[in-house]
């Protein structure tokens, strides 16, 4: 398993970071197949070093936004187009998997004062013990490279929604005080798939968050309906603060 082999290549991330002699991987970055070059309205610009005349337009399934967004929308082209979209997905999954289990994996990470050569060396080498495919270790490198490896969750997580909408499939994140009943639950996702219409499926993740003191809040496809307590109090709290003019009474 690939979750695995990365954990089996933590003593080399261990090595690489102890090393004082480590060498710039500036080719490795201009051989990859993804580059930061890429705004929001053209997330697969320059993304293939593909010299065919005519590559296979790739539409993205929704529409992301932010810096995270653009990532995740430039690794879901690439990988759409070399036609290894799964693997990609099983490959990043697994690497964020293996983060969560080892305290140092996912500490260097996060550390941004680690130096970017040592980023891309030690990405390099897990890349490797992990027989990742060429776009995910380009990728990898190229995040490491910019000094984005602390947003690589979201940038997953932003992929995982990609994938998802390929599928047809559509996450709903619900947020209450407390699980829903299953009946209201059942209600919940029917409305939804109402609101979604035919060729999509609505999968419902719950989040409990008593910090909302009650209410739902409901986010999918990048909209969010927010009918906790919390936001009508502070909502009312503004209204009581506003200057009552009696003249337009």
């Amino acid at each position: 398993m690939a979750s695995a082999r990365i954990r089996s290549g933590l003593p080399l991330l261990n090595r690489i970071l102890r090393s004082d002699s480590l060498s710039t991987q500036r080719s490795a970055i201009q051989r990859s197949v993804l580059t930061p070059a890429f705004t929001a309205s053209q997330p697969s610009k320059n993304l293939s070093t593909s010299t065919t005349p005519k590559e296979e337009k790739i539409k993205l399934p929704i529409t992301l936004y932010g810096g995270t967004g653009n990532y995740a929308s430039a690794l879901f082209v690439a990988a759409k187009r070399s036609k290894v979209l799964d693997q990609v997905e099983s490959e990043i999954l697994d690497l964020i998997e293996a983060s969560k289990k080892s305290p140092k994996f996912s500490l260097f990470l996060k550390d941004l004062s680690v130096r970017a050569d040592t980023r891309v060396k030690a990405i390099n080498e897990i890349c490797a013990t992990a027989k990742f495919s060429e776009i995910t270790k380009n990728f990898l490198v190229i995040v490491a490279e910019n000094g984005r490896l602390n947003y690589l969750e979201s940038i997953v997580n932003k992929f995982k929604q990609l994938t998802m909408a390929d599928k047809g499939i559509i996450k709903a994140i619900v947020t209450t005080i407390m699980p829903l009943p299953p009946q209201e639950e059942k209600e919940l996702k029917e409305t939804l798939q109402d609101i979604i219409g035919q060729g999509k499926t609505v999968e419902v993740e719950q989040k409990i968050d008593p910090s909302i003191l009650g209410g739902i809040m409901i986010e999918f496809e990048q909209k969010l309906f927010d009918m906790s307590i919390r936001t009508r109090a502070k909502q009312m709290e503004r209204f009581l603060r506003e200057p009552v003019d009696f003249d337009a009474l």
